[in-house]
């Protein structure tokens, strides 16, 4: 199970690396210097609501999986949906100011490319998970 699990996240890993540097080629978009284990920010507001998003997340994440484990048993689906969701959530910030208050604009396509494929990802991981599919 976890070689399976591994594969898929490094295929994916790869795919979506493959996909950046076509993108990059097609719309001339100038690579930028990130640390790597550094989020940087666009400016301070976008700082502010992503600490705002990553706390609202972590206690909501916290609450669906103290329900799933308390109450709902069956619904093993809470927490995965919602790490999806929060995902998607924070990437769709980063977009926004990235497209609007940013050096480089364009860099939100790559931002956009990289959320739906880490959202297609994620889902396949849960989806492998919760129902042992991929056999």
């Amino acid at each position: 199970m976890w070689i399976k699990l591994g594969l898929i996240i490094v295929v994916f890993s790869i795919i979506i690396s493959i996909v950046k540097l076509i993108l990059r080629k097609i719309f001339k978009i100038e690579k930028t210097k990130k640390e790597f284990f550094s989020y940087n920010y666009i400016n301070d507001v976008h700082r502010k609501i992503d600490k705002w998003i990553k706390n609202i997340t972590a206690i909501t994440l916290a609450v669906l999986i103290f329900v799933q484990l308390s109450f709902y048993d069956e619904y093993t689906y809470l927490f995965p949906v919602g790490s999806v969701i929060f995902f998607v959530l924070g990437s769709a910030v980063r977009v926004f100011f990235e497209w609007k208050h940013s050096a480089n604009p364009k860099q939100a396509i790559l931002t956009i490319t990289e959320m739906f494929l880490g959202a297609i990802a994620m889902i396949l991981v849960i989806q492998y998970i919760l129902h042992g599919s991929f056999s």
